[in-house]
């Protein structure tokens, strides 16, 4: 077997660098050790190896008997809950993932572009001209909306206030730091949240069940699922389809107002150039920064050889900044995506292989919508000289703070 290396510091050490300074961490581990590195976390009995070479990815998410890391179960099980798509395996995992795709392909996703587009429209009406403000809580505010009606075809006032709490305090760091050092009183804490929510969730189904529609809700309700799989299905889609969408678009405008020509070609350049817009700013900011597997059978490609049982996961933002497929890594350049479409292995800010999020394309769609509404409306300039940070919250790289801008109405 290869012999991996890593960090030498302790596990509180490595683990408070992850949180700290995420990117610095990873590009300091690549510079030392290579592209293939193990890193061990607190709270965690083995390594976790970290590779982003395509081939490596590739022989990774080509085989479907890997199962998930752990650590999936402890972050996300309180609140998504057991029977979530995330958790399944095998399968069961398949043929649940089979029934949910459907809205979010083609024309029944398409379906949803008005939502997007009414959405949109209403959170940009109260936008401040002339004054900072952070853009990230108005797109949380509009995948919220979105992600509600497509699920229940309704605004749901109180159902809103609940999960913009409960999503705030998932991506608060004290939580992170909690967790990360094995303290499971802030997580039991969620789960407490969680059940206000869940009994909207259930009045929501029991009345899909007297009275279908053509939402996400009585698709689920008419597959024949029991009322506890339907939640923990609708609490996937309700966090899973907002935060991860909510933080691609800060990140996109952040990239965007600080790259003034793009953002004037991205007016003009129709939906060609938007596409290549969201495929660069997910490449340079992917929102997830892992997705991981533990072997099932022994990882053997390229010189490489990692045993059964280990985890294994693809740096996101190593394997998009690799000057061999990207040359100037670092600089946000869309058109690198209008000559050619990215390899699989090469750009993965959605996962891959079988557990590849079902909502890629949705996000991206609805991505294209509200950037096109926003540069339609308003010249965006940043807030302040320096480029946003990235934090670390919960399991995504989220701007620091909040994308701040300054907006004036277009004339």
């Amino acid at each position: 077997m290869t012999v991996i290396p890593g960090p030498s510091e302790s596990p509180a050490v490595q683990t408070a660098r992850w949180v700290a300074r995420p990117i610095r961490f990873l590009e300091d581990c690549r510079r030392r050790y290579g592209e293939t590195f193990e890193v061990t976390f607190q709270g965690f009995q083995t390594p976790l190896v970290m590779v982003s070479n395509p081939d490596v990815i590739r022989a990774l998410y080509g085989e479907r008997g890997h199962k998930m890391p752990p650590g999936r179960q402890i972050t996300l099980k309180p609140l998504v809950g057991a029977r979530s798509l995330l958790l399944l395996e095998g399968e069961e995992h398949l043929s649940r993932r089979k029934v949910m795709l459907p809205p979010f392909h083609g024309e029944r996703m398409r379906a949803y572009e008005p939502i997007m587009r009414e959405a949109a429209e209403r959170e940009l009406d109260g936008w401040p001209e002339a004054r900072a403000f952070a853009a990230h809580p108005s797109m949380q505010a509009i995948t919220l909306e979105v992600i509600l009606r497509a699920v229940f075809g309704t605004r749901d006032e109180r159902l809103r206030v609940l999960l913009r709490d409960l999503l705030a305090a998932t991506t608060s760091m004290g939580l992170q730091v909690s967790v990360m050092f094995g303290r499971r009183k802030p997580l039991e804490r969620l789960h407490e949240m969680a059940k206000d929510i869940d009994t909207l969730l259930f009045d929501e189904i029991e009345q899909r069940r007297r009275a279908p529609g053509e939402d996400i809700c009585s698709m689920l309700v008419a597959a024949g699922f029991d009322d506890q799989e339907i939640r923990d299905q609708l609490m996937t889609l309700l966090i899973a389809g907002h935060e991860t969408t909510a933080t691609g678009l800060a990140w996109s405008l952040d990239l965007l107002a600080r790259h003034p020509d793009v953002m004037a070609r991205a007016r003009t350049g129709g939906d060609a150039y938007l596409r290549a817009v969201v495929a660069e700013s997910l490449r340079l900011r992917p929102v997830v920064p892992l997705a991981g597997r533990r072997l099932a059978v022994d990882l053997s490609v390229n010189g490489l050889t990692i045993p059964a049982g280990t985890d294994v996961t693809p740096s996101i933002w190593l394997a998009h900044t690799r000057p061999q497929e990207y040359p100037e890594p670092y600089a946000f350049r869309p058109e690198r995506f209008l000559d050619r479409a990215p390899s699989t292995y090469t750009w993965i800010p959605f996962g891959g292989g079988v557990r590849r999020c079902i909502g890629a394309a949705f996000a991206e769609l609805e991505m294209r919508v509200v950037l096109e509404h926003i540069l339609a409306r308003f010249d965006v300039r940043p807030a302040g000289r320096g480029a946003e940070r990235v934090a670390r919250r919960n399991v995504t790289f989220s701007p620091r703070n909040g994308t701040r801008i300054v907006v004036r109405r277009r004339r």
